[in-house]
């Protein structure tokens, strides 16, 4: 059974780092894709990041150049990087995977990630 273990959130100054991990059950490389969605009180779930097998990785207009995506298969963790926080990134943070592009086959519980102003 696939499991998906989200870690890293937590309450930060704006400006700020935080580093999210998403720890999988099963070998990472399985997944055609992996990423990250995030949920902001009263809005839907957006895709925040997320990469493929075959190299393709996408990010959200809103966090490009200021987040990361990456992996250890060998630890087999997704990692989300998240630099120069803004208040409007406080969210709870879900790491996915899956078969398409992007993923939604496999979720985790979800992580908490408050920026202060």
């Amino acid at each position: 059974q696939v499991q998906l273990v989200e870690s890293g959130g937590g309450l930060v100054q704006a400006g700020g780092s935080l580093r999210l991990s998403c720890a999988a059950s099963v070998s990472i490389l399985r997944f055609y894709s992996m990423g990250w969605y995030r949920q902001a009180p009263g809005n839907q779930r957006e895709l925040v990041a997320a990469f493929t097998s075959l190299g393709r990785t996408n990010y959200a207009d809103s966090v490009k150049g200021r987040f990361t995506i990456s992996t250890d298969n060998a630890k087999n963790t997704v990692y989300l990087q998240m630099n120069s926080l803004k208040p409007e990134d406080t969210a709870v943070y879900y790491c996915a995977a899956g078969y398409t592009d992007p993923p939604r086959d496999y979720w985790g519980q979800g992580t908490r990630v408050t920026v202060s102003s």
